[in-house]
């Protein structure tokens, strides 16, 4: 249970809807306590007035004896309606304290779990999958809510309820409260361990939800490989065995369910007649009046709920316990991505890598050794080499995702690391080679960096910039046509042409292009290239590629090689030195010439 005291800073922010929680749970609990004294009282006062009646037989006064009986028992009625109707305010009161202030703890949870999550570094999604995220943010909440709303607020009637109601019987009969309530410690150990196996069942449940859910929306997104080879037939035997899996999963939580209740009704009717028997017996002995066993009957049902949902307030706090576990390891995840001097400036864009190395800490990769080059402001330097040589980690680097390990990178001579993290990312713009859009319009995916949403002039114009003015030409809707989820209704190129659109509209001084026009052919990257020769006049621009023809935009060039830089030079001097870019070179080249005679050819 020591994990839910990280819970007591959201206890003590909505402190006053604990505190008239709880009162309102005292409150709603004493009028339940004193309609059982009046229904007491109710009871004894029509035994006596019957036998005083039959005592009166023949006196003139008996008729007015009866008129004073029937004005008293209205009198109790009215005056257990009205406990009643205080008793359901409260108890609205009551929930519309506790259960509010649940929900708002559930909010306040999930924006500070979101909070840490854009906080944590890329290194942290590298160990962690997506689906454990989502998991973490949303079952293992709303199983905290469980216990900062209901089982709180069930504990508080629980105790409050004992105390009354417990302390109020034994005051009137030792003997009877004893054995009234002997059911009751095993009707609430026999509902805990019910629900023991309710929770297991219903986990079990869940897992083939997912499980079910998982197959068929992989199912439906690869529907066209499924045609392709055939697979429907057999994919759908799968999909019978999932589906039999959770019926059979379902039957079993069933039959425990019908369990349950049966149980619960016998042990609170074996309760009420050792109340009624031993109730009877004290009568006799004249220990205690008939309205005193009335008394206790209804004592024994206010009892039944709390002592119910005792083991189910356990149940709670336990999973929630092991949640907020959970949620602890993720919140006590600390980002080691922090300024160290919170410099804020404006920057002019002279970029340096002073022998720079890095190792990837999950898998052991050195990824860069001893890096070291330089790009003045407003100059190119394209970046080659062959997959795995530390390219987009150099990416990584500079828009500082993560730190080097050895090392350091220099911006206008100011060490990375000084920079305010959100100045210095707000005046770079990044085009990743994993493009990914979000399921929304183009003007919105376009605008996304911006903190306000650019003219359509801007947006326009930046589209042009990236050759996508004719597509949106295309298009119905133009801007504001949906591209689904991830981009799926555009193609590769037209994904990487709203990724460039989308960092060129932000005007930055530090722009990385990271091999962003693999996927679009030679005329369009021509038509790319001859904008952001323009454009990059005035900006810092990084360029990374696997392309001779981008790489010719630099204004000098570096070829990786096992994460060192092998060569460096101008696109004429590292031709003329005949080294790995020009071997890069000669076989681009006549990889073309062999397209180009197979168009001719055709």
């Amino acid at each position: 249970m020591k994990s839910l005291s990280a819970l007591n800073k959201y206890f003590l922010r909505h402190k006053f809807s604990l505190a008239a929680g709880t009162a309102f749970v005292i409150l709603s609990n004493l009028f339940a306590l004193f309609p059982a004294q009046i229904v007491r009282h109710s009871f004894d006062y029509i035994i006596d007035s019957i036998h005083l009646y039959f005592s009166l037989q023949g006196a003139a006064s008996q008729k007015e004896l009866y008129s004073v009986f029937a004005a008293g028992l209205l009198m109790y009625g009215l005056l257990i309606v009205f406990m009643a109707l205080m008793r359901g305010l409260f108890l609205f009161l009551m929930r519309q304290t506790l259960i509010v202030m649940s929900r708002k703890i559930e909010f306040d949870q999930k924006n500070d779990i979101y909070a840490h999550y854009q906080s944590l570094p890329l290194s942290f999604y590298r160990n962690h999958n997506t689906g454990d995220l989502m998991a973490r943010i949303s079952e293992d909440v709303s199983r905290v809510r469980m216990y900062t709303g209901p089982a709180i607020m069930y504990g508080i009637n629980l105790v409050t309820v004992f105390v009354l109601v417990i302390g109020y019987m034994l005051s009137v009969n030792v003997r009877l409260t004893v054995l009234s309530l002997l059911p009751l410690p095993l009707l609430s150990f026999s509902i805990y361990y019910v629900n023991r196996i309710i929770e297991k069942r219903s986990e079990q449940i869940q897992r083939s939800l997912s499980d079910l859910s998982t197959f068929t929306q992989e199912a439906f997104s690869g529907i066209r490989v499924l045609k392709a080879f055939v697979r429907e037939k057999d994919n759908a035997e799968k999909f019978t065995v999932e589906s039999n899996l959770y019926r059979m999963r379902n039957l079993q939580l069933a039959n425990v369910n019908a369990l349950f209740f049966p149980l619960m009704m016998g042990l609170i009717g074996l309760s009420t007649i050792l109340t009624v028997y031993v109730g009877g017996t004290e009568v006799m002995n004249g220990n205690i009046t008939t309205g005193n066993i009335a008394e206790f009957v209804i004592y024994i049902t206010m009892l039944t709920w709390p002592v119910t949902a005792l083991g189910w307030t356990i149940s709670m706090a336990q999973r929630a316990a092991a949640s907020q576990t959970r949620i602890n390891e993720f919140l006590d995840t600390k980002t080691d991505i922090v300024s160290s001097k919170n410099l804020v400036k404006d920057i002019k864009g002279d970029v340096r890598f002073e022998n720079v190395a890095f190792t990837y800490e999950d898998s052991g990769i050195e990824a860069l050794k001893g890096v070291t080059l330089d790009v003045k402001a407003g100059q190119s330097l394209a970046i080659m080499g062959a997959t795995g040589t530390g390219k987009s980690t150099i990416a990584n680097l500079l828009a500082r995702m993560m730190d080097p390990t050895g090392g350091r990178i220099t911006i206008d001579g100011n060490d990375l690391r000084d920079y305010d993290l959100h100045i210095l990312r707000t005046q770079m713009a990044q085009v990743p080679q994993d493009v990914f859009l979000f399921s929304d319009s183009i003007r919105n995916n376009i605008a996304f960096g911006a903190d306000t949403l650019p003219p359509e002039s801007e947006i326009l114009a930046a589209a042009a910039h990236a050759d996508l003015s004719e597509n949106l030409s295309r298009f119905p809707e133009g801007l504001d046509t949906k591209i689904g989820e991830r981009g799926i209704t555009l193609s590769g190129g037209q994904k990487q042409r709203v990724s460039i659109a989308r960092a060129l509209i932000l005007n930055p001084r530090i722009l990385v292009l990271d091999d962003c026009l693999s996927a679009v052919d030679t005329n369009t990257e021509n038509a790319i290239l001859g904008s952001l020769r323009i454009l990059m006049e005035d900006k810092t621009t990084i360029i990374i590629s696997h392309r001779i023809s981008s790489a010719k935009l630099a204004d000098k060039i570096a070829v990786l090689s096992d994460g060192q830089i092998a060569e460096m030079g101008t696109h004429e001097s590292l031709i003329q030195a005949g080294g790995l870019y020009r071997e890069l070179y000669e076989k681009q080249l006549a990889a073309e010439m062999e397209e180009g005679g197979n168009m001719v050819s055709v």
